[in-house]
């Protein structure tokens, strides 16, 4: 009796298998990478400096030495890449496919561990609409990016960011409206313990995104607004009075941004500017602050930093190319008073502007390319003031950065 079940089973999964294969189709990409870069001082990144943000302050030892003004080389293969696109079968009137992609670039002290990247799945309809459910990059990255060596891809004046979301899309001719409701989870907001997909759990509400993009033919253009709630604090611990209150904090932002790109067979060119508002979960410079604390269970009301941030790239070329990448940001403090200079928490909140000028030569054959880079990068670090998070009295800070990229693309 067991082999006639086991039988009929295997019969069962071979038969299910069989029947999927007639509406399923999927197909593996990927590449092979390897990152040599050299720095000439010590920088804010992570992924083990392949993903640079921007120069570190000055620190003197007691010779007036400055500590960071040491350079640091190295080469690396642990972002190479595999993916998996899969399509069908059809759910009813909608055609159904999913995305897996990892690679290698999760880190611990001593591990380089495989990685979560994307993984989706979506619906789309004949009549435009289309719904995707998984983890993707965040529609403030967006499909205007910076065609860059660097793996931060523009960061931190370009939105970097993959997470779980729920994304609807409707197309009608050349324009594209997205709604999504975006959750954390690698990429996380700053706040009184660190980096932590916490505060945004704790505040129940998800982030939310509007967005329109118009694209006909080689260009596109678009806009979006961002809306991120957080719940930094649940309790206040007054260890000077023995006492314990709960808290309802919140600190809610907005922030805008305009895009627009062309791209023909010689020639790319694309841009970005954002007033972004606590987007520290994007790789970019911002956080929060305080505005004012309740004197018997220290609640706190706080208000967000705002940035001006731009970006403008162009490559020239097919199979040899040129490329330019200018970015440029601004902080522009908080639109409400702050009660101290010292309860901030975020990322660069010391830098007034930082500005980056990169230049790129590439050669790419098919499922070749090969690539050299110098980015020259100055952030002007300074005091933060009050009443509104001005940074004042600055001096600048410079990396010389020199990266070559090559890749086998498959």
């Amino acid at each position: 009796m067991k082999k006639i079940i086991l039988f009929v089973f295997c019969a069962v999964i071979f038969y299910s298998a069989g029947a999927q294969k007639k509406n399923f189709d999927y197909s593996f990409y990927g590449f092979v990478r390897g990152d040599l870069y050299y720095n000439s001082r010590s920088n804010v990144e992570v992924v083990d400096g392949l993903f640079y943000l921007y120069p570190r302050d000055v620190l003197y030892d007691t010779d007036g030495k400055d500590l960071y003004a040491t350079p640091s080389s190295s080469l690396y293969s642990f972002t190479t890449r595999l993916g998996l696109n899969m399509k069908g079968p059809d759910i009813g009137s909608a055609k159904t496919s999913a995305n897996i992609e990892s690679d290698f670039g999760g880190t611990t002290d001593i591990n380089f561990m495989l990685r979560l990247r994307r993984a989706y799945v979506k619906l789309d309809w004949d009549g435009g609409s289309s719904l995707l459910l998984g983890q993707t990059w965040h529609p403030l990255f967006g499909e205007v990016v910076p065609d860059v060596l660097n793996l931060a891809t523009g960061a931190p004046f370009q939105p970097f960011n993959r997470s779980p979301q729920i994304r609807y899309q409707f197309r009608k001719n050349a324009l594209t409206l997205t709604t999504a409701a975006i959750y954390q989870l690698i990429y996380t907001s700053a706040g009184f313990n660190g980096k932590s997909e916490q505060y945004l759990k704790d505040g129940v509400l998800p982030e939310l995104y509007l967005g329109a993009d118009y694209k006909k033919g080689r260009f596109i253009a678009g806009a979006g607004i961002d809306m991120l709630s957080l719940k930094p604090r649940l309790g206040v611990i007054q260890e000077d009075k023995g006492q314990m209150f709960r808290v309802n904090e919140r600190v809610t932002s907005f922030s805008y941004d305009l895009h627009a790109g062309y791209t023909g067979e010689k020639l790319q060119v694309s841009g970005k500017t954002l007033l972004a508002s606590n987007q520290t979960h994007t790789a970019m410079l911002g956080g929060f602050g305080v505005t004012s604390i309740d004197s018997r269970t220290g609640e706190q009301q706080y208000t967000p930093f705002r940035h001006s941030t731009s970006w403008l790239n162009v490559v020239c070329g097919k199979k040899y190319q040129a490329g330019l990448f200018a970015g440029y940001t601004k902080n522009l403090g908080t639109p409400e008073v702050l009660a101290s200079a010292d309860k901030l928490y975020g990322s660069g909140l010391n830098i007034d502007r930082f500005t980056n000028l990169s230049v790129s030569l590439r050669y790419s054959l098919p499922h070749w390319f090969v690539g050299i880079g110098y980015t020259l990068a100055t952030a002007w670090y300074g005091t933060t003031s009050l009443p509104y998070g001005k940074v004042v009295d600055t001096h600048d800070v410079t990396n010389h950065r020199i990266e070559s990229v090559f890749m086998y693309l498959f």
